[in-house]
């Protein structure tokens, strides 16, 4: 006859939690502000592109625009 068995078979190794949760906040954070980056990036390339402002106030407004949201999301 099978084995009756009550719980897991094989429990593994033991989870290092503060590690995980660093790494989560890391992955977090990278995710937050890499999209203020490429949100700021569209926005230059917009007024690059669509505006007669040229590369300089282009450049100058995702530079702002950047640090402008960095400051915001923290």
């Amino acid at each position: 006859m099978a084995e009756q068995m009550n719980g897991p078979v094989e429990t593994g190794a033991a989870m290092d939690y503060s590690e995980h949760d660093k790494t989560y906040a890391m992955f977090l954070a990278g995710a937050k502000y890499g999209t203020i980056t490429l949100v700021a990036l569209m926005i230059a390339m917009a007024i690059f592109f669509f505006t007669g402002a040229g590369g300089i106030v282009s450049f100058l407004s995702f530079f702002v625009l950047s640090i402008g949201g960095g400051w915001l999301a923290r």
